[in-house]
């Protein structure tokens, strides 16, 4: 057997190929916020078909993340990465024609089971690409890279494509990139499964589904509309289902997650995934806070927004690289991701010293978040996939990335609720009933204002909320600094499996 195996030429192409869907479906996140108004202008959605549109997508990605996973050790992994590619290609073509909200609310739905399959297949097939340590570090800091810049990328695309295009453009660019991974991945990429997988646990689908779910629309919701009983009961719900899953998994003869992920070498898995949940919660809860910075106080236009974000980004392709090599010279992985820690803490510490005009000032702490945020991903990804065994690639894909699921809905419940209510108690209580729940309602209520009226109105609003964002910049901070020194303290010596050969490789179709 072959313990020593550098990737060739081959490999990297095949990486760069899965690259593309790994783009398309973490763009499709953000790819509507500029879409929206003629989608509504034409398709006319009821408010509640509307927000539809735009969350199920994300609903049903995180719902099916650990099934997908799963399935993907049992099948194969480029066969559920060709079923993936099928079904968002189709989808996408499906929603670019949507005559109706339904037919649109549908199209995204299946866009999602498809996003489901090709994210922890592309995670999966990097970990057998690669099975020299150094060069999966390397891939898997790529795939991290591309993995938020595409979020970043969505919503400047659609605002690109809609300003010239129809608003079903957006989806269109889905159907060359899928086509050509469905070319290109049985000439370049082996198939790998688990040779001894057991049965499917069918009862864990919905047990699992029905714990993600409830969990991530409740905790998704409290920051917008506040603590009410409907998201509460839904976190509840899912906690609940939660449990019943977890139980599920502990006494199953085949479970859909194994617990030996989480022992011996796989408390190292579980410390990645811990981890790696708070840097999620981080990233996602100080977006909550920039975007509407840039828009609703300092007054930019949508557009103008997306492309200031779009900047911060230029950075990240710098460090995941950085981390890996300094890794790889001899330092410690603990002290690189605590040291990401630090960096996105660094970056929460220049959000809470921001005023209502400081515009480089939040564009330099995004990219303190985002490249700290990336130098933590890029090492405890590849400290968590080397952890886990070759053959439950898939489930350890499928595990990190439904935690960076949940990191971001708690982000946006823990920090976003942090600041609305620190919003909500500076806002006078003579301005009107709107100006209190949101910014957003601070703007739509001086509509209707004189200009004094409104312009004063508009000044406190905007200080309450930057007001608001510094209390959760430092809630932020402190908590990423926590991380930090129990990163420090739990990674210290951990390192993920050498070069191996992974279990169940057959030869590419084609070949």
């Amino acid at each position: 057997m072959q313990t020593n195996s550098r990737a060739t030429r081959r490999e990297w192409t095949a990486l760069a190929v899965l690259m593309l869907p790994l783009l398309l479906v973490s763009m499709d996140v953000s790819v509507l916020y500029f879409a929206i108004p003629q989608i509504a202008a034409d398709l006319r959605p009821s408010g509640t078909q509307q927000l539809w549109i735009l969350d199920i997508y994300a609903f049903v990605l995180a719902g099916l993340l650990m099934t997908m996973g799963s399935l993907g050790d049992r099948v194969g992994r480029r066969r559920l990465l060709m079923f993936g590619a099928t079904a968002f290609g189709a989808a996408s073509l499906v929603a670019a024609y949507a005559e109706s909200a339904e037919t649109l609310i549908a199209a995204r739905a299946v866009l999602g089971i498809g996003g489901a399959t090709l994210m922890p297949s592309t995670l999966a097939l990097v970990r057998t690409l690669f099975r020299d340590a150094g060069e999966r570090a390397k891939a898997i800091g790529i795939w991290q890279g591309v993995l938020v810049a595409g979020i970043a990328l969505g919503s400047v695309m659609s605002g690109v494509l809609v300003e010239h295009f129809w608003w079903g453009s957006v989806f269109m660019v889905n159907l060359p990139a899928m086509a050509l991974l469905l070319v290109l991945a049985p000439l370049l990429i082996p198939e790998s499964k688990n040779p001894a997988p057991g049965r499917f646990d069918l009862l864990s689908v919905p047990l699992s589904t029905a714990a993600v779910l409830p969990l991530v629309w409740g905790l998704k919701e409290m920051p917008a509309e506040g603590v009410r009983l409907p998201y509460v009961v839904s976190v509840a719900v899912g906690l609940l289902f939660a449990v019943l899953f977890v139980h599920r998994q502990r006494t199953a003869a085949s479970p859909m997650i194994p617990p030996g992920l989480f022992r011996g070498r796989g408390r190292a898995f579980g410390a990645a995934v811990s981890l790696n949940l708070v840097s999620s919660l981080a990233m996602m809860g100080s977006a909550y806070f920039t975007t509407q910075y840039l828009q609703s106080v300092l007054g930019k236009s949508a557009m103008e927004a997306a492309l200031w974000a779009l900047l911060p980004s230029v950075l990240i392709g710098f460090a995941a690289p950085l981390a890996t090599a300094l890794v790889q010279r001899g330092l410690d992985r603990a002290h690189v991701v605590a040291f990401g820690f630090a960096l996105s803490a660094c970056g929460y510490g220049l959000l809470a010293l921001t005023g209502t005009d400081s515009l480089w000032l939040v564009l330099a702490g995004s990219g303190l978040l985002a490249c700290g945020a990336v130098v933590i991903g890029a090492q405890l990804t590849d400290l968590a996939l080397g952890a886990a065994p070759a053959h439950r690639a898939g489930t350890a894909s499928s595990l990190l990335e439904t935690g960076q699921e949940f990191g971001g809905a708690m982000g946006m419940a823990l920090l976003g609720s942090i600041g609305n209510a620190v919003y909500r108690d500076a806002i006078p209580a003579s301005a009107p009933a709107e100006a209190h729940e949101t910014l957003g309602g601070a703007l739509a209520a001086a509509h209707h204002l004189p200009e004094q009226a409104a312009n004063a109105l508009l000044k406190t609003a905007g200080e309450a909320f930057t007001s608001g964002m510094h209390a959760a910049a430092l809630t932020g901070a402190v908590l990423l600094l926590a991380a930090a020194a129990l990163s420090a303290r739990t990674l210290r010596g951990t390192e993920p499996r050498a070069a191996e050969t992974p279990d169940g490789v057959s030869s590419p179709s084609g070949v």
